[in-house]
């Protein structure tokens, strides 16, 4: 059976589109109990754990995010750059690529950067602990996740609202209001491009053994990392790191907020930092699908599914599969299926290690000052899929003595 002779009735149909969809919504989960797949205007969604950790790393799949300019009509300098980039290569460029880049995200250095972690963490905390209030997004997650990334890349902490803004802004492309929002993605895009370049620019005359700086000396051999190449990894660096840790932050604040007792049993035991991290991707990852694409006609579970064809694989939805999880309650001391936040195979997310780190430093951190967090005002929200957060997350909390 093809997917064009499928009656419309035998599968679920979600509209993606729609900047009302919710992941989380209930026809999401009727059609995860009708069909381990979805119809959608971008391809089909697989929507039950089995069926997505299968897919992931499927030898007639390759990584689909590449599509997603096409799946909206979008061309210009981001979409180039989205199609080009690390995340969207495969087989020897993809290796190559991620090679140059692997260094930066081992897990020794990201544990020599754990203290730098918790300054910064107490830093921004210090600045609203006493006021019993803030705005989640704009006072701590948002130059936390920023700061980060320059202490990874040797940035100036200094440059961090222009590059959270810019990659807010950029951040917007990975929704379903891409095509709307383009012009705000391409002035964004252009910010960003100019600034690696002059951090090109400076490395050259200034060599350093960063992140960035070891590029630059991979870049002497052009057959080993092209000038472009170069632009978009860095790109990619400082995006990557300050759009999806910022998101995640807040989700997870959010999803405290409505568990207090979890909050409370963080504060109490911080050992519990890793499995909070984990425990919040499963049921609220700011990634809510990972993209896969048909290389070749292949058949899955009695489907034909056509070359080229686009498969969303909600990462959401499988983490809270009743069939893997039947008591999926957010609770922290629960044992675990691993979830799929960072995507999975030979795609599986870069830069997981120092993700994992930071956001872990950083909720042991807040529950330990922050006691009794509670919505204080409206929050708005991005659209409730691809990727999605809090764009402000006003709180308040028992004032520090």
């Amino acid at each position: 059976m093809t997917l064009s002779a499928l009656d419309p009735g035998t599968a679920p149909y979600l509209d993606l589109s729609d900047p009302t969809f919710s992941i989380r919504s209930e026809p999401v989960r009727q059609a995860r109990a009708a069909s381990w797949y979805a119809r959608t205007p971008y391809g089909l969604a697989v929507l039950r754990y089995d069926d997505v950790q299968k897919l992931l790393r499927h030898p007639k799949l390759r990584q689909g995010s590449y599509l997603w300019p096409q799946h909206n009509d979008v061309t210009g300098k981001f979409a180039t750059w989205w199609m080009s980039m690390l995340l969207c290569q495969e087989g020897d460029t993809h290796a190559r690529l991620r090679r140059m880049a692997n260094p930066a995200f081992s897990p020794k250095l990201i544990a020599d950067l754990l203290p730098k972690f918790q300054a910064l963490a107490g830093r921004l905390i210090d600045r609203f602990a006493k006021k019993g209030e803030c705005d989640f997004i704009a006072e701590f997650s948002e130059p936390y996740a920023t700061g980060v990334i320059c202490d990874l890349l040797g940035l100036p902490f200094e440059k961090w609202r222009e590059l959270a803004d810019i990659a807010g802004d950029m951040g917007l492309a990975l929704g379903v209001t891409f095509k709307r929002d383009l012009p705000i993605i391409e002035a964004a895009t252009e910010k960003l491009f100019a600034y690696a370049e002059e951090l090109v620019a400076d490395r050259r005359a200034n060599p350093s053994d960063d992140f960035i700086g070891m590029l630059v000396k991979a870049n002497a051999d052009k057959a080993q990392l092209s000038d472009q190449e170069l632009l978009d990894m860095i790109v990619l660096a400082i995006f990557g790191g300050i759009d999806t840790t910022r998101n995640q932050l807040g989700l997870a604040m959010s999803v405290f907020i409505d568990h207090p007792d979890q909050w409370a049993l963080l504060a109490e035991r911080p050992e519990l930092g890793k499995a909070a991290v984990e425990e919040v991707m499963r049921v609220r990852p700011t990634v809510t699908w990972v993209t896969r694409a048909a290389t070749e006609t292949f058949t899955y579970n009695d489907l034909e599914i056509p070359q080229g064809t686009t498969l969303h694989l909600f990462s959401q939805s499988a983490g809270t599969d009743p069939a893997v999880f039947p008591d999926a309650g957010f609770d922290i001391t629960a044992e675990r299926k691993a979830h799929f936040g960072f995507g999975g195979g030979a795609h599986h997310c870069l830069g997981h290690f120092i993700a994992r780190g930071d956001m872990t430093e950083a909720l042991k951190l807040l529950a330990r000052r922050l006691r009794n967090p509670r919505l204080n005002g409206e929050a708005q929200w991005l659209p409730d899929s691809g990727n999605t957060g809090a764009i402000s997350l006003p709180i308040a909390f028992d004032p520090e003595a």
